[in-house]
């Protein structure tokens, strides 16, 4: 009896692994997907159209897109973990990284070539008109450096004028009520500037290569999911191509996404940022380093007080998603 029953206990454990053996593999738990936070720049715009034209789930990432108008509230939800990674301004990332020293930039996306303006009132004609008017900036970011350069051209200082902390989204309600006479803006605010008398003083055509906006994830993301950066960088820059290609289709994309009318969409005064390009930025030899233009804020930020101390330049910058093995052009 004994023997039977050791036959037939042998019997069933066999028939449990054989099932065991062709039974399916429990699907692996699914990535969750990235967050990545934006504020609304034509230069952020190629994430819409890689969503909306599917080439994140092509290349095998799962994005969520998150749309906030106001920099510094970007800045503060980034820091409480909000987000896995977004779109910055050099000059922002760079005072970002004073308090959260583990991030990194992994990808340049554009260099403004006049998308970044100042309007001011009809009757201030020059830069010099600014003496003693209120100037609009979001200060202790890229915006007020932007300023200070463009005051520097008329031999002015920030002592000159009453600098007035706004957001670029703000400007058109604050300069309709005369609470400024000029400030740093851009589309789709500055359209509404215009029509509400204002007029174009100065362009970032006229600071070149000072505003750069760059893509960086925080540091245990870089860690954990390379190959999802890797796919996120690819995505972009197939949404680049595709955009520059086909301009009316991307704009009526993006039109629709962000609830904006298509004409305040242009890519004129931009440079939408290729392969071959951030290879150029992230050579520290180059003339086009992203390390000497990073420094230019740091040292600005420092010498005014916004910060203290700024992580070391060289450990803010990944550029091991760049190589040709990893993304293709």
């Amino acid at each position: 009896m004994s023997k039977l029953l050791r036959s037939l206990s042998i019997f069933l454990i066999t028939c449990c692994l054989l099932s065991a053996c062709h039974h399916p593999r429990q699907t692996e738990l699914k990535r969750p997907p990235l967050k990545v936070g934006f504020t609304i720049f034509v230069g952020y715009n190629p994430v819409i159209i890689a969503q909306k034209k599917g080439f994140f789930k092509a290349e095998g990432v799962d994005v969520e897109i998150i749309y906030i108008n106001y920099s510094q509230l970007q800045q503060a939800d980034f820091s409480a973990g909000k987000y896995d990674g977004g779109g910055f301004a050099l000059g922002g990332f760079m005072s970002l990284s004073a308090t959260n020293p583990d991030i990194q930039t992994v990808m340049v996306v554009d260099e403004t070539t006049g998308a970044d303006v100042v309007v001011a009132q009809s009757k201030i004609q020059t830069v010099a008109d600014l003496k003693g008017k209120n100037v609009s900036a979001n200060l202790g970011a890229f915006s007020e450096v932007f300023v200070t350069e463009m005051l520097k051209t008329a031999n002015l200082t920030k002592e000159d004028v009453n600098l007035v902390k706004f957001d670029a989204y703000e400007f058109p309600q604050r300069f309709k009520s005369n609470e400024i006479q000029a400030g740093h803006t851009w589309e789709p605010y500055l359209s509404e500037a215009i029509k509400l008398g204002g007029h174009i003083l100065f362009t970032s055509k006229q600071t070149p290569g000072l505003i750069l906006d760059v893509v960086a994830f925080r540091g245990e993301v870089i860690r954990d999911r390379p190959e999802d950066i890797r796919a996120f960088i690819r995505a972009w820059l197939q949404a680049v191509t595709y955009w520059e290609a086909n301009v009316e289709e991307g704009n009526a994309i993006i039109s629709k996404a962000l609830n904006i009318p298509s004409n305040t969409l242009s890519l004129e005064g931009i440079n939408l940022t290729n392969l071959e390009e951030n290879k150029k930025f992230f050579d520290p030899s180059s003339s086009q380093s992203i390390y000497k233009k990073a420094k230019i804020y740091t040292d600005f930020f420092i010498r005014s007080g916004d910060v203290t101390r700024i992580p070391a330049i060289k450990t803010l910058f990944n550029s091991s998603f760049l190589s040709p093995s990893n993304v293709r052009p």
